[in-house]
């Protein structure tokens, strides 16, 4: 390999891989606040905390990935400009179409791990978490409730459980509080059982007082119970899911489905592998800048353009799913248009404007 181009490809994939890592840290903290929000919901077990992070970022990285390939590009690139490295190669007969060996060496990689992710790795690891997710929610250990905290309801309602034995059968100390409209419902119990009934989960209650009366207060008409047993049920953490819908299938499964769903699907995980390529041909020609401009600019517009096609990308899956749009259409009037503006502006970088016809 030429010196050129391995200096070259080496500046390139520095600067990919460090934005990547930046990116990789913000989107984590996004997974982890939504994880967050789901577990205090009582939607997803904490005991898998881990393990959904892991597997939700994997989903995230083919979205991930074009923006790091086109944003590392662009400061590399800016780079060899800002320090005129790039005007030194024009002056010794390098041009910008010599520049095609060495951005390939990078992007091809990238271009190939994003198809990876996206056709085979990411629908894998969603398919995965969201398996253990409905495993997990069905042992009663794990059912939505949590020792020593209190867990909001569907209803409105709170629940709490001072004591839990290994199993999840067996409660301590139980505080029950429900509205229904403008009324309020208190139950306390020594003790309480989880079980399930038919698919309902269901808290009995056993040795306990219940309080019945208006929330607000303005009514005095308060009724107060003691009983030996009662029986409470309560809702589903989750609504069922069904790991048969098109995204957490196989993509040689939704190659074999009908259906708009399924096509909408697939041509979602075609699409951020071309839509790389495309980024990464125009990368080159929106970082050439003279010595003394800014690379604010070409950042802005680089990145309006990958807002623009991941947006454009989100609608056309939107109307395939709905069959607005016809599945021999797809996403190509997207992806093909932004490769062939990807491939005009790499070939007319460097390329002095026509001058203009005078009368």
């Amino acid at each position: 390999m030429p010196k050129l181009d391995r200096y070259l490809s080496s500046e390139f994939t520095r600067a990919v891989l460090a934005t990547l890592l930046v990116l990789v840290i913000v989107s984590l903290g996004g997974v982890f606040a939504d994880l967050i929000g789901e577990m205090a919901l009582g939607k997803v077990p904490p005991t898998l905390l881990l393990s959904q992070l892991g597997l939700r970022l994997l989903g995230y990285l083919p979205v991930i990935l074009p923006l790091a390939l086109l944003l590392g590009l662009l400061l590399a690139t800016g780079r060899l400009y800002r320090d005129s490295e790039m005007p030194v190669l024009a002056a010794v007969g390098v041009g910008p179409k010599r520049l095609l060996r060495p951005l390939l060496l990078v992007t091809l990689p990238v271009v190939l791990a994003i198809a990876a992710c996206s056709l085979w790795i990411g629908p894998a690891a969603n398919r995965m978490a969201k398996a253990m997710v409905i495993e997990a929610n069905r042992n009663l250990l794990v059912a939505g409730l949590e020792p020593g905290r209190f867990t909001p309801m569907s209803n409105g309602g709170v629940a709490y459980v001072g004591e839990m034995s290994s199993d999840g059968t067996r409660l301590g100390r139980v505080f029950i509080y429900r509205e229904r409209g403008n009324r309020m419902d208190v139950a306390t119990a020594r003790s309480g059982e989880l079980y399930r009934d038919h698919g309902a989960r269901v808290l009995a209650l056993l040795d306990g007082f219940r309080v019945e009366g208006s929330a607000s207060g303005d009514q005095l008409d308060y009724r107060l119970m003691r009983y030996a047993r009662n029986e409470i049920q309560l809702p589903e953490a989750d609504p069922p899911s069904r790991l048969d819908d098109p995204p957490f299938r196989t993509t040689s499964e939704l190659l074999r489905m009908p259906g708009a769903a399924a096509a909408a699907e697939l041509h979602w995980r075609l699409a951020p592998a071309l839509l790389a390529l495309a980024f990464a041909l125009m990368a080159l020609p929106l970082a050439r800048t003279s010595p003394r401009q800014s690379r604010h600019g070409a950042m802005l517009l680089a990145f309006i353009a990958y807002l623009t096609g991941i947006f454009l990308t989100l609608l056309g899956v939107q109307s395939l799913a709905e069959s607005r749009l016809p599945l021999a259409l797809g996403l190509w009037w997207l992806l093909v248009p932004m490769l062939a503006i990807g491939v005009w502006l790499f070939v007319r970088d460097g390329q002095p404007l026509l001058p203009r016809r005078r009368r």
